[in-house]
């Protein structure tokens, strides 16, 4: 817990220090909204809600707010008007590189300072804590019929 609070505490810094008006949570919006348009992926509220495991209204109001602050924009669809696509400005582009930035000079760091071996446990290791979060935001297949009886 110490690693991933520290962790948690640098992106924080790192983020205040380049961009004085985003939060941490702000900056994984933009960081959701770039990957879905650097991946072509769906980049309406739905789905990058889905990517960060928010609400769709607790979406809506960092979207509000970030589009208010030059980072987001909202486009809608021209072959289907009621559909919305989230992108990001040139403002919050140039944030998330910073942001990518910081997460590439943290892997290399930790990277140089070990061996082939054991940057491959490491990358192992990881593997298995990223499924174990992954597995353990997913609601549980018990979890209606539990509330059923």
């Amino acid at each position: 817990m110490e690693v991933f609070h520290e962790i948690l505490t640098a992106e924080a810094a790192q983020v205040s220090r380049h961009v004085r008006d985003l939060s941490l949570n702000e900056m994984h919006v933009i960081e959701a909204v770039c990957r879905a348009e650097q991946e072509g992926t769906d980049n309406r509220a739905t789905a990058i809600a889905k990517a960060l495991r928010v609400t769709a209204g607790t979406l809506t109001t960092s979207v509000s707010l970030l589009e208010k602050k030059g980072y987001l924009t909202r486009q809608r669809d021209e072959a289907d008007r009621r559909v919305v696509h989230i992108l990001p400005t040139e403002k919050g582009r140039k944030s998330q590189e910073r942001h990518q930035a910081f997460h590439e000079n943290m892997v290399d760091y930790i990277l140089n300072a070990l061996t082939k071996e054991q940057a491959d446990v490491l990358i192992d290791a990881l593997g298995a804590v990223a499924e174990f979060f992954h597995q353990s935001a997913e609601p549980s297949p018990h979890s209606q019929s539990e509330k059923e009886t």
